[in-house]
């Protein structure tokens, strides 16, 4: 098995308020992305629910998503998510069973 960690975040707003959760949610994406361990780090929006967001994130390993939570734009955006967020944040974290193929590893 892999160290690598998947995670799905899904973030639902407060009605009137979901392009404003998509905007603090799009400012995150750069610089997470930037991070040595970040593997992919992309925001989605529902088709069947404006109002519902999710990340999908692959970190290389768990130590390097634990940094990822102590980053200042990370935890700034957890200390003001009650303005934008209807409820708590669903988080999924997953491992990774199955071996990377390899004609899909050189297409980064």
């Amino acid at each position: 098995m892999s160290d690598q960690l998947t995670l799905l975040a899904v973030l639902t707003a407060i009605p009137g308020q979901e392009d404003e959760l998509g905007r603090r949610l799009g400012a995150l994406v750069a610089p997470s992305r930037a991070e040595e361990g970040c593997l992919n780090y992309d925001l989605h929006r529902s088709n069947d629910d404006s109002a519902v967001w999710m990340l999908y994130e692959n970190w290389r390993s768990r130590a390097d998503l634990d940094e990822h939570l102590r980053k200042p734009y990370l935890v700034s955006f957890l200390a003001d998510q009650r303005e934008v967020l209807a409820r708590e944040i669903d988080i999924s974290q997953y491992s990774m069973t199955s071996e990377v193929d390899a004609k899909f590893a050189s297409v980064a």
